[in-house]
C-alpha cells in the first residue's frame, strides 16, 4: 500500500505543476479549477495511502523480490447480496435528473438517498449487545 501512496503523491505534485501552467497559459477558469480539483484529490487519496500502509502490514506489492503468488489469499469482505446501492443509484438519478427538470424531484429523491445511506452503513449492524 505504501508504492500506490507515492503514486499518488507524486500524481499530485504533477497535477499541481499543470494546473499551474494551465492557468497561466490559457487564463481559462474552468479546466484550471479542474486541474485544482485534482489535484486536492489526489493528494487527499496519497494520503491516505500513505497513512494506513504505516498501520497495516506490509503486502506483497510493497517488496521488490516477492512474487505474484505471494499477494494471493483473500482481500477482504465484499457483501454477497445488497439492495442498498439500487435505492442510492435510484435517488441519485432522481437528484440529478432534479437538477435538469426541477428541483422538486431533488426533494422525491431524499428519502430514497436516506434509505439506502442508512441502510448500507447498518447492513451488517446487529445492536451492541450482540456478538457475531
Amino acid at each position: 500500500m505504501k508504492i500506490q501512496g507515492k503514486i499518488f503523491l507524486w500524481l499530485s505534485v504533477f497535477l499541481l505543476a499543470v494546473a499551474i501552467l494551465y492557468g497561466v497559459w490559457s487564463k481559462e477558469p474552468v479546466g484550471t479549477t479542474g486541474l485544482f480539483l485534482a489535484f486536492g484529490l489526489s493528494i487527499m487519496i496519497g494520503f491516505y495511502l500513505a497513512f494506513t500502509a504505516r498501520r497495516v502490514d506490509v503486502g506483497a506489492q510493497d517488496d521488490k523480490n516477492a512474487d505474484v503468488a505471494d499477494d494471493a489469499g483473500e482481500l477482504g469482505f465484499f457483501s454477497p447480496h445488497s439492495w442498498q446501492p439500487l435505492s442510492l443509484a435510484a435517488g441519485g438519478a432522481f437528484a440529478f435528473m432534479g437538477v435538469a427538470f426541477g428541483w422538486w424531484l431533488v426533494f422525491v429523491s431524499a428519502p430514497l438517498l436516506l434509505v439506502g445511506l442508512f441502510g448500507w452503513v447498518f447492513e451488517y449492524y446487529h445492536g451492541a449487545d450482540q456478538n457475531q
